[in-house]
């Protein structure tokens, strides 16, 4: 049984994150964490995710010991998670989004010390899409133009995704750019395309749960990769099986293509 705490325990991916895990049965839930204050501080995690008591209090900071902390909340609290972990020697898998330059140069140097497994998404079908592109974009090269579109429901609050940033640098590894031949949106009276750009579109409907698309386009065809996500379980399904590959790692910065060997 791997010993796991999970953040956000009273939120949407914190309760599926509870009900998963137990109907997994290879975890123990050993802390379920919330900011201090909030309104489910002292309730039992596993009620709240209706899958019945589990004897585990939400709680503002994590008292039992860990081997793995699933991580998916806002950057300023990841940040307290990370130095929580360093201390105590607990692997961390972090899903957060929205994470600065700064926040990259903590995670490296955590890493020197504790496993870290940082991936703006959790769905192991996008660790493929990312191998898939990058080896069509180093395949088809400057001729084909490549465009990235990614949907996500109303209430989501960052655009470009992380994920379709991670697309995009997947990409641009792979031919060799930076993200200076990288173009968010198009507007205005002269928006002909520059050989070599790639560029982002994103789209904001409704309860999309997460569609990413990258196409490659020359005169005549097109070729569209294409990863839609239809419910949020596909994320925590995702991290548990990454909890489960990271609790045996050494100290080290990974990412969800590790998980799979790719």
């Amino acid at each position: 049984m791997i010993e796991i705490a999970i953040t956000g325990a009273a939120g949407r991916m914190g309760r599926r994150l509870v009900a998963l895990a137990k109907q997994d049965g290879g975890f123990h839930i050993v802390g379920a964490l919330e900011a201090p204050g909030h309104a489910f501080i002292g309730h039992d995690a596993g009620t709240l995710a209706g899958v019945g008591p589990l004897g585990v209090p939400v709680t503002s900071e994590l008292t039992a010991p860990a081997q793995v902390l699933i991580d998916f909340t806002v950057p300023a609290a990841t940040r307290q998670f990370l130095a929580t972990c360093r201390s105590r020697r607990i692997a961390h898998l972090i899903g957060t989004t929205g994470l600065a330059l700064t926040d990259h140069v903590l995670i490296d140097e955590a890493a020197k010390e504790i496993p870290v497994l940082q991936s703006p998404t959790m769905a192991l079908g996008v660790a493929v899409l990312y191998r898939l592109a990058a080896e069509a974009a180093k395949l088809l090269g400057d001729d084909y133009d490549i465009e990235i579109v990614e949907a996500h429901h109303r209430f989501k609050k960052d655009a470009p995704s992380g994920t379709a940033l991670g697309l995009a640098d997947a990409i641009l590894r792979a031919v060799g750019k930076t993200r200076d031949a990288l173009k968010c949106e198009r507007h205005g009276d002269e928006c002909t395309r520059k050989k070599g750009e790639i560029s982002m579109q994103s789209l904001r409907m409704g309860d999309e749960v997460g569609m990413h698309t990258a196409y490659f386009g020359a005169l005549g065809e097109r070729l569209e990769l294409t990863h839609r996500a239809t419910s949020r379980d596909t994320f925590v399904l995702g991290a548990l099986r990454s909890a489960k590959w990271l609790a045996a790692q050494a100290a080290g910065r990974y990412r969800l293509a590790d998980v799979l060997g790719i």
